[in-house]
C-alpha cells in the first residue's frame, strides 16, 4: 500500500498539515480527523455536490454561500474555515485529497499503520486482534487492520504493511515448491523423465 501523501498533491499536503497543526494546537486532532472523514464520505457519496464544489464555472460568492447555509455551525471552525480558505483559493476540487492527506498525517502522529491482511476465508474478530497485536508488537505501532478476501491464495495469510508484504500463504508455498522443483528438473542429467 502506498502512502495517502503519495496520491495527494503536495498543496493537499500543506493544507492538511496546516489543518493538523491548528487541531492539535487545541487538542482536538482525532475528533477533527473523523469530522473530515466523514465530510468526505459525503462528498465521495454525493457526485453532484462534489462536482459543484470544483467546477471552476461557479463563482467563489456563490460556492462560499451554499458552503456558508450547508455547514455553518455543522461542522467544527476549524473544517469550516478549511473550506472557506479552499473556495477562496479554488481548492476545493481536492478537498478528498486534503482529507486522505491529513488521516495519513494523523496516522504517522498517533503511530498507526494500516494492515492489509489477505485471507482465503473471512477471518473473525479474535483472530483479526491476534494479527493486529502480533503485527503492532514486531513494528511498534498500532496496527489498523482491513481485511480483504481472496480465495485464490487457497489458505494462509498474505500481510501487506506500506510495501512490504508478508506472503504466507499456501499458493506462494506452492509456487515455491514449483520453482524448486523446477529448478531440480533443470539440473537434471539428460535422459531422466520428466513427468
Amino acid at each position: 500500500m502506498a502512502s495517502e501523501t503519495e496520491h495527494s498533491s503536495p498543496l493537499a499536503v500543506a493544507y492538511a498539515r496546516s489543518l493538523l497543526e491548528l487541531a492539535n494546537e487545541r487538542h482536538h486532532a482525532r475528533e477533527i480527523g473523523l469530522e473530515f472523514q466523514s465530510l468526505a464520505d459525503i462528498l465521495a457519496a454525493d457526485a453532484n455536490f462534489r462536482d459543484f464544489l470544483a467546477n471552476p464555472g461557479v463563482g467563489t460568492a456563490e460556492r462560499g454561500s451554499v458552503i456558508e447555509r450547508t455547514f455553518k455551525g455543522r461542522l467544527s471552525d476549524l473544517l469550516y474555515n478549511l473550506l472557506r480558505v479552499a473556495n477562496e483559493k479554488g481548492r476545493l476540487g481536492i478537498l478528498d485529497q486534503i482529507a486522505a492527506a491529513y488521516a495519513h498525517l494523523l496516522d504517522e502522529q498517533l503511530g498507526n499503520v494500516d494492515v492489509e491482511v489477505i485471507s482465503a476465508q473471512h477471518l473473525d474478530a479474535e483472530q483479526v486482534a491476534h494479527v493486529g497485536r502480533r503485527v503492532s508488537d514486531l513494528l511498534h505501532k498500532t496496527a489498523i487492520v482491513h481485511q480483504t478476501l481472496d480465495e485464490s491464495i487457497i489458505g494462509g495469510l498474505v500481510i501487506k504493511v506500506g510495501d512490504q508484504v508478508l506472503d504466507a500463504s499456501i499458493r506462494q508455498q506452492l509456487q515455491s515448491m514449483r520453482q524448486r522443483l523446477l529448478s531440480g528438473v533443470n539440473k537434471a542429467p539428460a535422459d531422466a523423465i520428466v513427468i
